[in-house]
C-alpha cells in the first residue's frame, strides 16, 4: 500500500511513544519507521529538543516528518528548523520576573520528602516548573509522582498561580510526573497544528494526558484532530496497527 499523503499521525512522547522520560524501545522505533511508509509522522512534546532527542534518538528530526518541541514553539520539518518562538519577547521582562519570583517563593515553603535542583527551567517558548527539581533521580521522580497523585501538589500550585496571575494571558498545563508548563495563551500543543493543518486532510493525535488540565487535552479535543487516548506505548502501537495495517 502506498503512503497516504493526506494523513498525518502526531504523537505525544512521554507515556505515548516511551515510558516517562525513558528511551524509546527498538520495537517502537522500528514500528514508527514502518508507519512512516503509510502516513506522515510527527511528534509533539512539551520538552525541549534536547530531551526529545534523549528519548527518541539524536537523529529523530531525520527519522520523522515533523518534530514539534515545546508544543511546536520550536518546530522542525524534514530535519530543518521551521520556526522558533520566544517567551521573554512575548511576556516582557517585568511579568517574567514577577512570575519567576512568585514561583520560587512558593516552592521555598513546600515541604517534600526530597528536593533537588533545577526548579524552574527556562525554555524558548515556555517555563517548566518542578517542585522537587528536575535533577532528581528516577526513583525520586516516582516517589514525588506517587505523592502528587495523593496530595495534588502540582494541581494546588497551578490553581494559586491562575488566581495570582489572572488576566496576564498565561496558560498552565500539567504533564509528565514532576512538573508543569507555563506559556502564553494559545501556545499549548494546538500551536503545532498551524504548521500542518493545510497539508493534511486527516490528522490523528495520540496522547496520554488528555483530561482537562493535562498537556494533551487541547490538541486531543481540537476539531482539527482525531484524538486517541492511550495509557502506554504498547496501546499506541496497537491502535496504529488496527488503523493503518489491518
Amino acid at each position: 500500500m502506498s503512503r497516504a499523503a493526506s494523513t498525518l499521525c502526531l504523537f505525544d512522547v512521554d507515556g505515548t511513544l516511551t515510558a516517562a522520560r525513558q528511551r524509546v524501545t527498538p520495537n517502537m522505533a522500528e514500528f514508527l519507521e514502518k508507519l512512516r511508509s503509510r502516513v506522515g509522522v510527527g511528534v509533539v512534546g512539551g520538552s525541549d529538543l534536547c530531551k526529545i532527542e534523549e528519548q527518541l534518538g539524536n537523529d529523530v528530526i531525520q527519522k520523522v516528518d515533523y518534530v514539534f518541541a515545546e508544543n511546536g514553539l520550536v518546530a522542525y520539518k524534514n530535519g530543518q528548523l521551521l520556526s522558533i518562538q520566544s517567551i521573554q519577547a512575548h511576556m516582557g521582562e517585568e511579568l517574567l520576573q514577577d512570575f519567576i519570583n512568585f514561583c520560587l517563593n512558593y516552592m521555598a515553603k513546600i515541604k517534600l520528602p526530597k528536593k533537588r535542583g533545577t526548579f524552574i527551567e527556562f525554555r524558548n517558548g515556555m517555563l517548566n516548573i518542578s517542585p522537587i527539581g528536575r535533577s532528581c533521580t528516577q526513583e525520586e521522580r516516582i516517589e514525588f509522582y506517587e505523592l502528587d497523585q495523593k496530595e495534588k501538589i502540582r494541581e494546588k500550585f497551578v490553581s494559586i498561580l491562575k488566581e495570582e496571575f489572572k488576566g496576564k494571558g498565561l496558560s498552565f498545563s500539567i504533564g509528565g510526573q514532576i512538573s508543569f508548563d507555563v506559556f502564553p495563551d494559545g501556545w499549548d500543543k494546538r500551536f503545532c497544528l498551524g504548521f500542518v493543518e493545510d497539508n493534511y486532510s486527516t490528522i490523528h493525535f495520540f496522547g496520554d494526558k488528555t483530561k482537562p488540565g493535562g498537556n494533551d487535552y487541547e490538541i486531543f479535543s481540537d476539531p482539527r484532530t482525531i484524538g486517541h487516548e492511550v495509557s502506554c506505548p504498547e496501546e499506541t502501537q496497537q491502535i496504529c496497527q488496527q488503523l493503518f495495517f489491518s
